[in-house]
């Protein structure tokens, strides 16, 4: 029994919980960006280089690789994707850029609200009565 409240308290814990939506956020926020590589930046790429697919390009790595699409190569034999290695990078690029930028911004707003002055706080009753009798014996 006691392992099982153990367990509930560190899974309810604040660091656990921001940890997994973290986990889940970056999961479809890496969909996106892969999407975003794939169907939007590529194919602009491939239009600009006069049609090149990257995600195709491969180095056969023995005789007997002869495919013309990286699927059908991999079946043959073993390969030197390139091509989808260069996709990939690009993603982890557009991936770190976009964290950067939103941790620039969380940095940002950390220090607006750290120079915003803050009002002093009132001094406990017990300090203004003992200021207030010093001041009184100060006078006599």
């Amino acid at each position: 029994m006691a392992i099982l409240q153990e367990f509930k308290e560190f899974a309810v814990k604040g660091n656990v919980v921001d940890l997994a939506i973290g986990v889940v956020i970056g999961a479809a926020f890496g969909k996106i960006v892969e999407s975003l590589v794939g169907d939007i930046i590529m194919p602009i790429i491939g239009a600009i280089t006069g049609g090149l697919d990257f995600s195709n390009y491969y180095f056969g790595l023995s005789s007997a690789v002869t495919a013309t699409s990286l699927e059908e190569a991999k079946k043959q034999g073993a390969v030197f994707a390139w091509g989808n290695f260069l996709t990939v990078a690009i993603n982890f690029a557009i991936i770190a850029a976009a964290l950067f930028f939103v941790v620039k911004m969380i940095n940002r707003l950390k220090r607006q609200e750290a120079a915003k002055p803050v009002a002093p706080a009132t001094p406990p009753k017990q300090e203004v009565l003992l200021q207030e009798i010093r001041d009184l014996l100060a006078k006599k």
